[in-house]
């Protein structure tokens, strides 16, 4: 981690951002010890409930075997290709289940429909063995982000939205995919990073996972190529104006 940069913005995200919350970080590695490898589970165990603790200022690690969730495993890249048997039950998860076997979410109107959209979903192999989560504040000049993720409350998310199409000509530096929320934190902006324009994301609109961020949070990720340039650009920005520090005034942090 380039530390000059870790320091610049976090007076940058003080100035301009008052009290409100740090992002955290992910990257992958095939080091161990970077923070504490999460034990495996046999139950399921959703991992934006885990990082309500990353964003408390613990540090964690998974591998393949510490996710305790089939979702997780496969936006975070850990899982096999999906079998068509798999295909199946996740339609039907997906939509209106099946009674008596399978229970049915009703996030799509029904497992055709969710058929059809499997083929625009994005998948992407886990290049290393572990994936690091961790707070802005922790990193250490060995960690290498990857992307950065933020916990919004709407004024920080108008914010932060507009400095990413700062420097864009195209209307749409941000984009807001229908996924799981660890979908929208790790697989999409992750391979936004790989693009040749990459964009920010906006997520955690996942009803099953809302319960394990605040009522008023939404979350913007932004692969670390892209984060550079915000903060490169953050003191010409709006964020100097007088229309930023009447939002400003009014930003709070909020609990985890």
């Amino acid at each position: 981690m380039d530390m000059k940069l870790k320091e610049k913005f976090g007076l940058l995200w003080e100035k301009y951002f008052k009290d409100a919350e740090p992002p955290i970080m992910f990257y992958y590695t095939d080091d161990e010890g970077h923070a504490g490898l999460v034990k495996p589970s046999l139950a399921h165990r959703c991992v934006i409930r885990d990082l309500a603790k990353v964003r408390k200022g613990n540090s964690f690690c998974y591998n393949t075997d510490s996710i305790g969730c089939l979702g997780g495993k496969r936006y975070l890249g850990f899982a096999e290709k999906a079998t068509s048997e798999f295909e199946d039950f996740f339609a039907s998860f997906l939509s209106c289940g099946i009674p008596g076997q399978i229970h049915g979410e009703r996030y799509k109107k029904s497992p055709e429909l969710v058929k059809k959209g499997l083929k625009y979903w994005s998948t992407f192999k886990a290049p290393a063995r572990f994936i690091v989560f961790k707070r802005w504040e922790m990193l250490e000049e060995s960690d290498n982000p990857e992307v950065v993720v933020f916990f919004a409350q709407a004024d920080v998310l108008a914010g932060l939205f507009t400095l990413a199409n700062f420097d864009e000509a195209e209307p749409n530096g941000v984009f807001a995919p229908f996924c799981a929320g660890c979908a929208s934190i790790v697989q999409y902006p992750y391979l936004e990073g790989k693009s040749q324009r990459p964009r920010g994301v906006i997520g955690m609109f996942d009803i099953s996972a809302r319960p394990f961020v605040p009522r008023d949070v939404l979350t913007f990720s932004v692969p670390m190529n892209k984060f550079i340039r915000m903060v490169d650009n953050m003191e010409e920005s709006f964020l100097i104006t007088d229309s930023w520090k009447k939002v400003q005034k009014r930003m709070r942090f909020v609990g985890h």
